[in-house]
């Protein structure tokens, strides 16, 4: 049985690559923080494809949260076959965790990076061993300071601090092959193009106004999962493991990225 788990299901891309990813695999696991959202996504589906689909809670502001959600796959199901990292967010304000760090740097990437390890086990007992990790071309404008990842001796700017996780889930992925790629896990990053969803809807002022401006120049979210969704679903040459992909501009051919 082909199991798949997703982190930010039920809106945007994820809601999409959940959609298009269910009639490639037996079992998919909603990871997410709001139980009635995909309870409705999950109702959405006929009653056969319902069958498929799972809730499991799971909050990436909170690592106590991530760690009980690895818990319940653990105890759920015998093995992992696909695990896509897609959750995120840009947010204005610094907010720290109750755990103690930054909130883009949780919700980004800690998490993401904490469920990973911990599912290590079930991916690579599985037959497909996949990390996606949808990142950004966002990266590109990343300034991290090893010192102070959660800004706690600098002034914040929201863009900057999304910008940084977007490299770290780059770094991750290659980081993964590194030490696991040997027992055959594969890992990748993506970019999946600038996507008209609600991605933004936790910031203001000047950088709200030009995402609003640029709305009708975006991809839709359907569009926007589709990196996701071959990179899930398809074989990948071995050579590309590691790699970060984008979308090219026309047609639906994919490469990696620089």
């Amino acid at each position: 049985m082909k199991t798949l788990a997703i982190t930010g299901p039920t809106s945007g891309i994820g809601k999409e690559t959940v959609r298009a990813l269910l009639p490639h695999f037996q079992r998919i696991l909603l990871l997410a923080r709001d139980e009635k959202k995909a309870q409705q996504l999950i109702g959405s589906f006929t009653l056969a494809e319902q069958e498929k689909l799972g809730f499991v809670a799971c909050d990436l502001m909170r690592m106590d949260s991530v760690l009980a959600a690895a818990d319940t796959l653990a105890q759920e199901i015998p093995h992992l076959d696909v695990l896509i990292n897609n959750a995120g967010g840009i947010f204005d304000e610094k907010t720290i965790t109750v755990d103690g760090f930054e909130q883009s740097l949780s919700v980004n990437h800690l998490g993401h990076m904490l469920l990973t390890l911990k599912l290590l086990p079930l991916l690579l007992r599985s037959q497909l061993k996949k990390v996606i990790q949808v990142a950004s071309e966002a990266h590109k404008g990343a300034s991290p300071r090893w010192d102070d990842l959660s800004y706690s001796k600098r002034n914040y700017k929201g863009f900057q601090a999304y910008a940084n996780v977007k490299l770290y889930n780059i770094l991750l992925a290659k980081s993964l092959v590194d030490q696991y790629g040997a027992q055959g896990l594969q890992a990748f990053s993506l970019h999946p193009g600038v996507v008209k969803t609600n991605f933004a809807a936790e910031t203001k002022g000047i950088f709200k106004f030009f995402w609003k401006l640029a709305g009708p120049f975006m991809i839709t979210a359907e569009q926007g999962a589709k990196t996701t969704v071959k990179l899930a679903k398809e074989k990948i040459p071995p050579a590309y493991n590691g790699a970060y992909f984008k979308k090219r501009a026309r047609g639906l051919l994919f490469f990696p990225g620089e």
